[in-house]
């Protein structure tokens, strides 16, 4: 198994209703992929699954080959994978440099150094503290640093999360629907951004996204499911011209 992150008939069921029913993808290492599909599809829930916050019923995760299912939310990140969420989860009366440096916890060390303030712990908090600034001007918010975050526009607290999950330093991050509700210009930026964390850091990327356009522009290769199941997948043109992704998602706006 080459695949960064790979899921295997993955099932979730809530009561009666399976909301994920025996979905298999890949997500290769470094390529950007998107999880595509109508609403109520299971997209959530198995975004959820594939970062441990939701159980399965049946099937596994793995995460370079490593079974995780079994594993906790925080201790994914520990493994090298970051995600963000449909609805920001910043922390509003905080500034942006403290919200990127909360992403940077797990690569403290000692807790007790830290208490003690011992210099071990200060060179490693002005070396995450420099890290922080780097990863601000790469996102275009040096200017914002000082801010609390409340009082940046809805797309520049975007960009605030994206820079908290990079902080933790992972290998792969999931983001679900990066741009929603953000306006034309917000999600031109957006995009830009999701490209240069691909290519420039390296980052492998999985994003969940109702935006089709942008999925089409930034993503390498899509995974389609539909009520709960695998429905096809494949590079954009593959799937732009996939007449059961048509009938079922694409059709719906065209």
């Amino acid at each position: 198994m080459s695949a960064h992150l790979h899921c295997e008939n993955v099932t979730v069921s809530f009561g009666g209703v399976v909301a994920c029913n025996k979905i298999s993808l890949d997500v290769e290492e470094g390529k950007v992929v998107g999880l595509i599909g109508p609403n109520g599809a299971g997209k959530t829930t198995l975004f959820n699954v594939l970062s441990r916050f939701q159980n399965v019923d049946e099937g596994e995760v793995y995460l370079r080959d490593k079974p995780i299912t079994g594993l906790k939310a925080h201790q994914i990140i520990q493994l090298g994978m970051a995600r963000t969420f449909q609805n920001i989860n910043l922390f509003n009366e905080q500034t942006t440099l403290d919200n990127i440096l909360i992403g940077a916890h797990r690569l403290l060390g000692n807790p007790f150094a830290d208490m003690l303030a011992l210099p071990s712990s200060r060179r490693i908090e002005a070396k995450l503290r420099d890290r922080a600034v780097q990863l601000a001007e790469s996102l275009h918010l040096q200017g914002e640093l000082d801010n609390l975050v409340r009082n940046l526009p809805y797309g520049m607290q975007k960009r605030v999360e994206l820079a908290r999950a990079l902080a933790a330093e992972p290998d792969i991050i999931l983001l679900d629907e990066p741009v929603a509700g953000c306006n034309e210009e917000e999600t031109s930026e957006l995009k830009a951004i999701i490209k240069r964390v691909n290519e420039e850091f390296g980052i492998t990327i999985l994003l969940v996204e109702h935006d089709m356009s942008m999925v089409m522009t930034v993503c390498d290769y899509i995974h389609v499911i539909n009520f709960g199941a695998n429905l096809a997948d494949g590079t954009p043109s593959d799937i732009q011209t996939n007449r059961d992704v048509i009938n079922a998602y694409l059709g719906e706006d065209h």
